[in-house]
């Protein structure tokens, strides 16, 4: 590899770690002080999730959408597209008067989730022709993640210092201060690269998967208002799951889809897509409820009780041990193969979370149980997206990691639905007019984490190895 080229891809490297910062910022900052938000906006501990919900929807549809232009119309101008608008749902976060306000602007704010993926087939871009393309994606992926835990630890320990200095509006700003930073060094850092896909963007399939989720999430919603036996709310989610039907005969009749559905549903996509759906669950879905158990007071039998400074020292473990993974990830692939020190990781993510429902009465018991599944979740988030690139077409690779988060997201945003209904539904009379959820609500989010955990181990065994070879997971990430 000639040493320009090596100096040209550290430099992008660089300024893409420079977003990974911002998108630590968003997925740190809020997480101590979700309690906080409630009371600003005066809702209960378990409607958090619905902000979630519509964040994680939001990026469900943003992702195919957004990596498919980026195969049109090129990666640079679809990374800047969803920073502008991941700012502009940030300062309406910081500013929002009320509830709705709020949800359109956390919503809006989800655009975000696409910059990873991005990030991975602009790497993999450049590194084509070096003979060592999957390496060295890996390789920077690997660094981009580090950057990304260690800017969430940042935010959290930030955010949990300040929470008690400054008003809510001047707090919330500073993520949007970030974002629109990051903004201008995307505009002057990185390169142009020409598009590697023609063609048009395939409307009716985005409106059919829009309308598809978009049921679904307004049955779940229907459940939370009317109950478990409102048929109208079963009928939504029927709907939107019939809705898929029509999706996959038009996708499949087209060369360029904005679902490839004949890519997905092949053996060496299908499972990895899978596995990071059922990935939201925790990663994604489980953050709010983690957040609000933590600041739950004890004396309501249940609970850490403690306050927003030693949620944000609970996150740092749970990003460190994040890291951990993911710079682990090769030894364990040298060691177990490649595809087993994946399994690993989904049965540590899984072993995290079963841990909660016996150990839950104190910090220390927390930050085992975030630990062991915070190692799983580092393995995961480095190597799903590489190795769904190492098994795409090359016209296809900003789909393919595009979707690993897409999957995750909407896995999320079904988990964080469901999660929200176990919380408000069950639990005493005074629990609920304090704002607090249930034990038992937490117990369901728990079990319900750790069973994801298991069934995505069982689905990586039916992967090809090939699949993860190709993403150079068994190789020394360095630099």
């Amino acid at each position: 590899m000639k040493k320009q080229t090596v100096q040209g891809l550290v430099a992008v490297v660089g300024f893409l770690a420079a977003v990974e910062f911002a998108s630590g910022m968003l997925q740190g900052f809020y997480t101590p002080i979700y309690t906080q938000i409630a009371d600003h906006l005066s809702i209960s501990d378990g409607d958090l999730n619905w902000f979630e919900a519509a964040q994680l929807i939001v990026s469900a549809l943003c992702v195919p959408l957004l990596s498919r232009l980026g195969d049109l119309i090129g990666h640079k101008q679809v990374l800047l597209l969803s920073t502008a608008v991941t700012a502009l749902g940030s300062w309406i976060v910081a500013f929002a008067p009320s509830f709705t306000t709020f949800l359109i602007g956390w919503a809006v704010q989800g655009a975000y989730v696409v910059w990873l993926p991005i990030e991975v087939a602009i790497i993999y871009r450049l590194t084509a022709g070096t003979g060592r393309q999957g390496l060295l994606t890996r390789r920077a992926a690997a660094i981009l993640v580090g950057v990304l835990e260690v800017s969430v630890i940042v935010a959290a320990l930030s955010s949990g210092a300040l929470a008690e200095r400054l008003s809510m509006p001047a707090l919330l700003s500073i993520p949007a201060v970030v974002v629109t930073l990051c903004f201008v060094m995307i505009w002057f850092g990185i390169s142009d690269l020409p598009p590697t896909a023609s063609g048009r963007l395939d409307v009716r399939g985005f409106v059919l998967i829009t309308s598809s989720l978009a049921l679904v999430m307004a049955g779940l919603i229907a459940v939370r208002l009317e109950g478990p036996a409102s048929p109208i709310a079963w009928l939504l989610v029927v709907a939107g799951l019939l809705l898929l039907v029509p999706l996959t005969r038009h996708s499949r009749g087209l060369d360029e889809p904005l679902v490839d559905v004949r890519l997905l549903a092949s053996p060496n996509q299908w499972p990895i897509q899978v596995t990071a759906f059922l990935f939201g669950f925790s990663v994604l879905g489980a953050q709010i409820p983690l957040s609000t158990f933590a600041q739950t007071p004890k004396e309501l039998g249940y609970g850490l009780g403690v306050d927003t400074q030693t949620v944000s020292y609970l996150i740092a473990v749970y990003v460190l041990s994040m890291a951990a993974g993911a710079f682990s990830l090769p030894l364990w692939s040298r060691w177990l193969g490649a595809r087993n020190a994946l399994v690993l990781g989904a049965l540590l993510v899984a072993l995290g979370y079963a841990l909660w429902l016996p150990l839950h009465d104190t910090v220390l018991q927390a930050m085992v149980n975030m630990g062991v599944a915070g190692a799983g979740s580092g393995m995961l988030v480095a190597a799903l997206p590489a190795a769904a690139a190492a098994a795409a077409p090359p016209e296809r690779t900003g789909f393919a990691t595009g979707m690993t988060n897409g999957t995750k997201t909407v896995g999320g945003a079904i988990a964080s639905s469901i999660f929200a209904i176990a919380l408000a539904s069950t639990g005493s009379i005074e629990d609920a007019e304090a704002g607090h959820a249930s034990l038992e609500g937490y117990m369901t989010v728990w079990a319900i984490c750790s069973v994801a955990g298991l069934v995505a181990a069982g689905l990586l065994l039916l992967a090809p190895k090939h699949v993860f070879e190709g993403a150079g997971a068994e190789e020394p990430v360095t630099v």
